[in-house]
């Protein structure tokens, strides 16, 4: 799938509902809230919960959970992005041209 794609059809379904308006402030707590479910995904995933009220899960399902909370941090980078006109290829190139600069690369 392509990023930028999935970027539109992602703006697209949050507008639909009237959930791309909100402020880039709360758009943060929403990012913080998924960050906090993927820590504790993978906490799952790599040392385990012992929570008498949590039915035992497969290493297969854990991952699956992974993958679903780095989607939902990504959905909302992509969201604030899209608010501040910042490309996926902006964000990307920026990442890169940092690291190359502060390693001499």
């Amino acid at each position: 799938m392509d990023i930028n794609r999935h970027q539109d059809w992602l703006i697209n379904f949050y507008k639909q509902r009237d959930w791309y308006d909100y402020s880039p402030i709360i758009r943060m707590n929403f990012l913080n809230e998924e960050t906090g479910e993927l820590s504790r995904a993978i906490r799952a995933y790599e040392i385990g919960r012992d929570h008498p009220g949590e039915a035992a899960e497969s290493d297969e399902q854990r991952l699956a959970d992974i993958k679903e909370e780095m989607a939902d941090v990504l959905d909302q980078v992509l969201i604030l992005s899209d608010h501040y006109n910042l490309s996926v290829a902006d964000l990307l190139e920026q990442s890169e041209t940092k690291l190359k600069q502060r390693f001499n690369l």
